[in-house]
């Protein structure tokens, strides 16, 4: 039950089948080149670098085929790869690296300053550089694999429960935790994906969100490569340039976030965009507005879904069919194949259809814990239960929707007020861009919603007017009871919003 011949097998199966195209450097891959690459990796990590079973090694690069490599080599030694998000700072990177003790670290050239800052807070036996990167004293990667066998390794007495991956997460509060992947996590996220979203061999996805990120490694590139399927990579998202490659590339289906989303809109070439050969789009990492799903669905005649998914227990949680992406917009969808879920108060009884709780999801796709993390671990992990911190409602026909992280919530009058709802609500603004809920201290009530807003380019809306849509969609106790207008939301490197930062520029002078 272990992932190590995932590569090893899809390439034995359909060995001349084009599995990869990487944009950056215009190169296209079979499943026989990937997993010749990987072998040759494999071979260097552990007879050159001396890398064996639970040794970690990280990457801090952008996309690149480099990190294909890795991810597959790592696995078929047993190292463990601990990829580094590019978006940190020396500081926060020089935690994550002490935190887990990589063997060895990969760097491309865009951060080679980010590791000199580094390399004084860090103890890595061995540095290789990316596509010539200038690092001192590091190996070169490329002439490093030109010097070791394509062979299959041997591989180490592996189970289901050895760790593949430690991925870091943001709190909301103290330090990143690492999130461990176990082989049975990565292998059954490609069982319940292919199983629950239909993909097929047929399918082409691009990838244009960080491979340091669940989203990246998880969504769909390895159930692709698990059924023979095909992926685009990219660097980056550059606007225009992604939207003709969805179509000369033929992509059939599409992850986004929100903001990927809102910005195609944007974009010149959106209107004559041709999208014929995509199955459906589906919007990942944050709630997306109903207006952003409605105008996609209008505009260009496509299939729009919404997923849910966190690093612990993998990014496709839940889905749904194409009919029911519209008649259930906004729900995230039914449970995946092999899962189990519960909607729990916070005595641990189940509640009832309408009625929200915390989520709680028990399944092979469920992560192992928290990197040397007893205490995080046995806390969100009970009883096979892991506690999400989200809360969601299950209607009469088991469809869920997210109504916000537990700790995002606010208590008016004894009501609970999630803010994701409210956020939601506003996005149905023509006018608002972003939108972010914190609590206001109040005599009555105890604490009231302030709703900061960012106004889309070119438009002037109004206090009235952000209330006035509120009303059409909330209940009355949810309206907030003023709003900001700013010009951007304070973003943390994980893409998350800074309420904390919010509530020290905007709530007023004795407030709190």
């Amino acid at each position: 039950m272990h992932a190590a011949d995932l590569l090893t097998h899809r390439a034995s199966l359909t060995p001349e089948r084009e599995a990869l195209v990487e944009l950056e450097n215009h190169q296209r891959y079979t499943f026989a080149d990937l997993n010749a690459r990987a072998n040759r990796l494999a071979h260097f990590l552990r007879d050159r670098l001396g890398m064996n079973k639970g040794d970690r090694v990280s990457m801090l690069a952008h996309n690149c085929v480099a990190y294909i490599d890795l991810f597959y080599a790592v696995g078929k030694i047993g190292a463990i790869l601990a990829p580094l998000n590019w978006r940190l700072g020396a500081r926060e990177l020089a935690y994550i690296v002490n935190d887990c003790r990589p063997k060895a670290l990969f760097c491309g050239p865009s951060f080679a300053n980010t590791l000199a800052s580094l390399r004084a807070e860090v103890d890595i036996p061995a540095y290789v550089a990316l596509e010539g990167a200038a690092i001192e004293g590091a190996l070169d990667y490329d002439a490093s694999l030109e010097a070791v066998p394509d062979i299959e390794p041997a591989r180490p007495q592996l189970d289901a429960e050895d760790p593949y991956c430690i991925l870091y997460t943001s709190g909301t509060t103290g330090q990143p935790k690492g999130a461990v992947i176990p082989h049975r996590q990565v292998l059954w996220n490609c069982i319940n994906t292919s199983a629950s979203w239909g993909l097929s061999e047929q399918d082409v996805s691009p990838v244009f969100v960080p491979l340091f990120h669940a989203g990246g490694l998880f969504a769909f590139l390895t159930p692709l490569f698990y059924l023979g399927g095909k992926i685009i990579l990219a660097r980056g998202l550059e606007v225009d340039e992604s939207l003709q490659v969805i179509e000369q590339e033929g992509c059939t289906v599409i992850l986004g976030v929100p903001t990927i989303y809102q910005m195609w809109m944007k974009s010149p070439r959106f209107a004559t965009a041709d999208f014929r050969r995509v199955r459906w789009f589906v919007s990942g990492g944050a709630p997306c507005p109903e207006a952003i799903m409605s105008d996609w669905r209008k505009r260009k005649g496509v299939v729009f879904r919404q997923g849910y998914g966190l690093t612990e227990v993998g990014p496709n949680c839940f889905s749904m069919t194409d009919a029911e992406s519209v008649t259930k917009s906004g729900s995230v969808g039914k449970p995946i194949f092999h899962t189990e879920m519960r909607i729990v108060d916070a005595t641990g009884s189940e509640r009832p259809a309408g009625e929200v709780g915390e989520l709680l999801i028990r399944g092979p796709h469920v992560c192992s814990g928290y990197w040397e993390n007893k205490e995080a671990s046995s806390q969100t992990i009970r009883d096979g239960w892991f506690h999400t911190g989200d809360m969601a409602r299950c209607d009469g026909d088991g469809f869920y929707y997210i109504a916000g992280r537990f700790k995002d919530m606010i208590i008016s009058g004894g009501e609970n007020i999630y803010a994701a709802e409210v956020e939601a609500a506003v996005l149905e603004h023509a006018d608002i861009a972003e939108a972010a809920l914190i609590g206001q201290p109040d005599e009555k009530f105890g604490e009231v919603g302030l709703i900061v807003a960012v106004a889309r380019e070119g438009t002037s809306p109004t206090e009235a007017s952000v209330l006035d849509i509120c009303a059409e969609h909330l209940a009355r106790y949810k309206i907030p009871k003023r709003v900001i207008f700013a010009d951007a939301l304070p973003y943390s490197p994980y893409g998350k919003v800074q309420k904390a930062e919010l509530k020290k520029r905007y709530l007023r002078q004795g407030d709190g």
